[in-house]
């Protein structure tokens, strides 16, 4: 088989790609949790790949970022549990189909594999990148339930960011920005929801040779 440098369009646009987030997104609507469909992978792959080329890094290896990032959930498809280990053989199958390069195949199975807090680590600057754009995708849109009389948690967390955003400073730090509506939570209730996030978010940017910082209604406050 002739091995070819895989594009983030030939994954965006691959009828399998596209039915497995789709259908890993139905499983998860059915267990209660945000939306992990087209939007968030989408911001996911776009945020992942701009964080490395703000950083200086090549082109193709903002493009593996980008590929790992729109299929880093598809594993949602077989269960939550083990999703990054079960997303990364899935995809390693795709990509291996597709006649991906095996080097690049590594690297984008590797970043899958690394990006759920309970095994995550940013092993290289791809895992690193998407680690980020991950976990601070953050907003009140991906709240399904309309109810609020009735949100747990986490749908009352992120239902309250309002807006949010990710900007590299290169040499310096890469920083999560959130307005939070204070009526809906505190930023105690945001740290008790997504401390391990944060943390983890700590650690992708150190191996960005960077800081994270966590800014809240202009405050910083890591």
């Amino acid at each position: 088989m002739v091995r070819v440098k895989i594009t983030f369009e030939e994954i965006k646009n691959n009828e399998a790609v596209r039915t497995y987030i789709q259908k890993a997104d139905e499983s998860l609507i059915a267990l209660g949790y945000t939306e992990h469909s087209f939007a968030h992978v989408s911001r996911v792959a776009s945020v992942a790949s701009e964080i490395l080329l703000k950083l200086g890094y090549s082109e193709r290896e903002a493009e593996l970022a980008r590929i790992a990032g729109y299929l880093h959930d598809i594993g949602n498809v077989v269960n939550r549990v083990d999703h990054a280990q079960s997303g990364a053989v899935m995809a390693f199958r795709i990509l291996d189909n597709l006649g991906a390069d095996p080097e690049d195949i590594a690297t984008i199975i590797t970043a899958i594999g690394n990006h759920d807090e309970s095994t995550a680590f940013p092993v290289n600057p791809v895992a690193a990148a998407l680690i980020l754009a991950d976990k601070t995708d953050v907003r009140y849109t991906r709240v399904r339930n309309r109810d609020i009389a009735t949100f747990d948690k986490h749908d009352r967390v992120n239902y309250a960011a309002k807006e949010s955003s990710v900007e590299v400073i290169p040499g310096s730090h890469v920083q999560l920005e959130i307005r939070i509506d204070r009526s809906m939570c505190s930023v105690m209730d945001y740290f008790e929801i997504f401390l391990d996030r944060m943390i983890l978010c700590r650690k992708a940017a150190e191996k960005l040779g960077l800081e994270f910082w966590l800014v809240i209604n202009g405050e910083r406050v890591i």
